[in-house]
């Protein structure tokens, strides 16, 4: 069934201080494999992402390259982040730059409202910052440091010297919200996921919150404090309105009214940001809170999070110029546990993309089209009486469609994945079992063929549409292999959560010759 809701799902706003790795690619896909099932199932899906270009890291990299932060930006954005979204397929509604003028005019007036509502004052303010972060640190966040920073206060996270820093800057009367953001992770405990996250946000607002610092003096790279210019808004409120101002807070209210609420995948270092401050400055606009917080766990490479400062970022083409983005897209998304820390190996993507994708999926895919030219011309042939085998092959398909969707609703990519994986590995041993080339040999056995094709070309049928959020390079080459109509991926061609229906592949059909999914990599000694 359709329901026509509204799905608003937001990457975090990247900051484009340096060219995107794989960790920002991950969690592009998920987003963009979250908002294509809803597409398909025919809600009313919007997929935002963009880049967050204020700040004084971005100022120092801009000066470190000898140009103006606005050239600086435009230069990383136009070359290496919007050009990620064409080399991992990802369909998205909009990409919006926090230097544009639609959000800037609407950050001052949300900050405007917020101030005029008594939430906003003037005060002193000296505490520790990290550049990188963009972010006053906590005692929690902050390490002694070793080796050549030995003496020095370091970021947690980046384990890199802090900054002490003393302004008049405006406050966000953030210790105003407690008591309603700790009401609101109890009275929606669906709110922050996974189940460690909202543990550890509910600890960290019982702990007691301090008023936020919303504006800086020390540099002009930002969006000016609309009531005082000498000031900037702080680069975290500039990039978190950038979820409301997108869909048009400020300056389309039909559109907001329509989009808002949303739900928001971010990587779990900037949990607190929009678990936290972010809710709170929507409660003081008097907005509704988001839909959802999701956060997933790092990338580790050697153990460690992904990082450029620490040269342990891998480019994502590096990994789509051999394997293609089907392949990083359907690792990343099966290969970890959504919501949890994962490891990438070059090894075990090889070993995955060679026994799942080649052949698992992609040869029970060659081998199925290639027997219905053999043996059928091609022709989707009309089954006979099913038997236990048929009719046990029409469940695990109905089964895996039914969990794979109850999956997506809990953010579960790769358990969604796994549910409908049970079709490829059952199918296989479909095959094996009822040896179709044995069959072949005898006309007394023709009807039995048919019904055996028959189930596997359905089988076929309903993984391309289950796989399309997933593999849309893939699953769309099936599917006109397949001979059906319409494109896959819209909902006229076949809604998603009614994949799981047997025998909607129309006998008849003709299917057409299917290159191999997923070539063989021929790997370097």
């Amino acid at each position: 069934m359709t329901s026509g809701r509204s799905f608003y799902i937001t990457t975090p706003i990247y900051y484009p201080s340096d060219v995107p790795h794989i960790g920002h690619g991950y969690t592009t896909v998920a987003v963009d494999a979250l908002a294509r099932w809803h597409r398909q199932a025919g809600d009313d899906a919007w997929m935002l992402t963009g880049t967050d270009e204020h700040g004084q890291k971005m100022m120092r990299a801009a000066a470190a390259n000898g140009a103006t932060p606005q050239e600086w930006v435009d230069k990383l954005v136009s070359e290496s982040w919007q050009p990620l979204l064409e080399t991992l397929d990802v369909a998205n509604d909009d990409f919006i730059r926090t230097t544009q003028p639609r959000h800037e005019e609407s950050v001052k007036k949300f900050v405007q409202a917020i101030y005029d509502r008594g939430y906003i004052y003037a005060g002193e303010f000296e505490a520790l910052y990290c550049v990188g972060c963009e972010e006053f640190k906590t005692e929690a966040d902050i390490q002694d440091g070793t080796g050549p920073f030995e003496g020095l206060k370091v970021c947690a996270i980046h384990s890199k010297p802090l900054e002490l820093l003393q302004e008049k800057n405006y406050f966000f009367k953030l210790s105003e919200f407690q008591d309603r953001l700790l009401a609101l992770y109890r009275d929606r405990p669906d709110f922050v996921q996974p189940e460690s996250a909202r543990n550890e946000v509910v600890a960290f607002v019982q702990q007691g919150l301090k008023d936020l610092s919303i504006s800086r003096s020390a540099f002009d790279w930002g969006i000016p404090v609309p009531w005082d210019e000498s000031h900037v808004i702080y680069v975290w409120v500039d990039a978190l309105l950038n979820y409301a101002t997108a869909i048009g807070f400020g300056s389309d209210d039909e559109n907001f009214q329509r989009r808002w609420p949303a739900h928001h995948i971010v990587g779990k270092d900037i949990l607190r940001f929009h678990a936290v401050i972010w809710p709170a400055m929507l409660m003081a606009a008097g907005l509704d809170v988001p839909a959802k917080v999701f956060a997933h766990g790092w990338l580790l490479v050697g153990g460690e999070k992904m990082s450029k400062s620490k040269l342990t970022g891998i480019a994502p083409n590096a990994i789509t110029d051999v394997f293609g983005s089907d392949a990083y897209r359907f690792y990343f998304l099966s290969a970890i546990a959504f919501g949890q820390d994962g490891s990438f190996s070059w090894e075990d993507l090889s070993a995955r993309y060679q026994a799942e994708l080649a052949n698992g999926f992609g040869n029970l895919a060659s081998r199925t089209v290639a027997m219905t030219k053999k043996y059928f011309d091609g022709v989707v042939p009309e089954p006979g009486d099913d038997t236990d085998a048929d009719r046990a092959i029409q469940q695990v398909v109905a089964d895996a469609a039914s969990a794979a969707d109850a999956a997506i609703e809990r953010f579960r990519i790769d358990e969604a994945i796994r549910s409908i994986w049970t079709i490829v590995d059952e199918l296989n041993g479909y095959i094996t079992e009822n040896e179709p080339w044995a069959l072949a040999k005898d006309e007394a056995n023709r009807a039995r063929l048919a019904t055996v094709l028959y189930t596997c070309l359905e089988g076929l049928r309903a993984l391309a549409v289950l796989l399309s959020p997933v593999m849309p390079q893939a699953t769309a080459k099936l599917w006109t292999a397949l001979g059906v109509e319409g494109a896959l991926g819209e909902l006229a061609a076949q809604p998603i959560r009614e994949a799981g229906a047997w025998g909607l592949l129309p006998v008849g059909t003709e299917t057409t010759t299917l290159a191999p999914l997923f070539p063989r990599i021929e790997q370097a000694d």
